[in-house]
């Protein structure tokens, strides 16, 4: 199935879920509203969301006279890939992470926490930074970063209209508005965590050696829980991330990780490490 079906059927399913909140609240006005709502978020998050993302974690775009090593880095992982070279931001955050964003491999950033950069050797840096070009190369990015917006809106519509009656005109919408942002979560856990493994896979062959990345995980897996994201305004984003930015915290959001068990990542890089 291509990404772009997946895209297709994603969009499709996070607009019905929105005709069908707005239909719990106001009937067919509601509905309406709904999926005008829901139409326009499509045609944002194509176009707009990966620099909403960006500015929402203060990502400050850097050039090769900033920060020449990272540059070089992305821009060798990015001839190997077959790319075009990444815009690149960094996030000023402490808690080591990466994510990719964009609509395309023409109009696609990579942003790096500035925790990764301080923690990573340079292997290391490549591992997890050919990760990321693994998800602009399979044309996924673009499938992550609307599942956050729409998961995001999802919430934050739950939130308003969750906790009170008087909203709606339905007796049993408050409840199924209570469980709506577990109906968004679960449509990205479908999508995100099969293309973590096939992104794990060519960063892997980008860099060079899988146990580059390995080395990685390993450290992310360790220091992601002991240092806290600051920015915990967006947890609809983890599954933007490398590794999930909120795995610290606990409560329902650990039972539905948007990621596979790093372990099992772990576990497949030294499979393939194994047969070089």
């Amino acid at each position: 199935m291509s990404n772009s079906f997946k895209t297709a059927i994603l969009i499709f399913g996070l607009i019905a879920l929105f005709v069908y909140i707005g239909d719990l609240i106001d009937n067919e006005q509601g509905a309406f509203i709904g999926l005008c709502v829901a139409g326009a978020m499509s045609f944002f998050s194509y176009w707009f969301s990966d620099k909403m993302v960006l500015s929402a974690y203060k990502g400050r775009q850097i050039s090769s006279r900033d920060n020449p090593e990272l540059y070089n880095i992305v821009n060798n992982l990015a001839q190997r890939a077959g790319l075009p070279m990444p815009k690149i931001y960094i996030i000023p955050e402490q808690q080591p992470n990466a994510f990719a964003t964009g609509r395309n491999p023409q109009n696609a950033a990579v942003a790096c926490t500035e925790g990764l950069l301080k923690l990573m050797d340079k292997n290391e840096l490549s591992g997890v930074l050919g990760h990321e070009l693994g998800h602009i190369k399979h044309h996924d990015i673009l499938i992550g970063t609307i599942a956050a917006t729409f998961a995001g809106a999802i919430t934050n519509i739950s939130r308003i209209f969750g906790t009170s009656s008087s909203n709606s005109k339905r007796n049993n919408a408050p409840l199924a508005i209570l469980f709506a942002p577990i109906a968004a979560l679960i449509m990205q856990m479908s999508i995100s965590r099969k293309r973590e493994f096939m992104a794990d896979k060519a960063g892997a062959e980008f860099s060079g050696n899988p146990l580059y990345l390995r080395d990685a995980l390993q450290k992310l897996e360790t220091y992601s829980r002991s240092i806290p994201l600051k920015n915990t305004s967006k947890p609809a984003t983890a599954n933007m991330f490398i590794i999930n930015p909120f795995a610290g915290i606990s409560g329902l959001s650990r039972l539905f990780s948007t990621h596979p068990k790093t372990s099992e990542r772990i576990r497949e890089l030294e499979k393939m490490a194994a047969l070089h």
